[in-house]
C-alpha cells in the first residue's frame, strides 16, 4: 500500500521539456495558421464575389467584360491583391449563362526553403439577367 502511495506522489505533472514541447507544438501550429488562413479567406470573398453576379440581378452584368470588371472593383474593395485575376479566372458564354471557372495556386513560404502550395479551382454557373 505505501509503494503506491509513493508512486502517486512523485507524479507532478509536466517537466521544463515537457512544456517546451508543448510550446514548440503550439508556435508551429499557430505560425502555420497564420500563413494558410488569409488565403482561405481570400478565395471565399472571391467565390462570394462571383455568386453575388448569379443571386443580384440589379447587377445588370451582360458581357464577359463587364464580368470581369465587377470582380476586379470587388477584389480592389476588399484588398486582394495575391491574385491575377486574368490568370485566375475564366469566363465564357454557353447557353445564354456566364460559365466561371476560379482555378488558382497560392505559394506562402514556410521555413526556409520549404514553401505550403494551395490549390483552388472551382466552376460556376452563372445565369445572365
Amino acid at each position: 500500500m505505501r509503494s503506491s502511495m509513493k508512486f502517486s506522489t512523485s507524479q507532478k505533472g509536466f517537466s521544463l521539456v515537457g512544456w517546451l514541447l508543448v510550446l514548440m507544438l503550439v508556435a508551429f501550429a499557430t505560425t502555420t495558421a497564420f500563413k494558410l488562413v488569409p488565403h482561405y479567406l481570400d478565395y471565399r470573398t472571391m467565390t462570394n464575389i462571383i455568386e453575388t453576379v448569379d443571386t443580384n440581378k440589379t447587377l445588370d452584368i451582360t458581357t464577359v467584360d463587364e464580368f470581369y470588371g465587377y470582380v476586379g472593383k470587388n477584389m480592389q474593395v476588399n484588398s486582394i491583391r495575391d491574385i491575377d485575376l486574368n490568370k485566375a479566372l475564366k469566363v465564357t458564354v454557353e447557353n445564354n449563362a456566364f460559365k466561371a471557372h476560379l482555378n488558382y495556386e497560392q505559394r506562402e513560404p514556410w521555413f526556409q526553403n520549404i514553401d505550403l502550395v494551395l490549390k483552388f479551382d472551382k466552376q460556376f454557373s452563372v445565369g445572365k439577367p
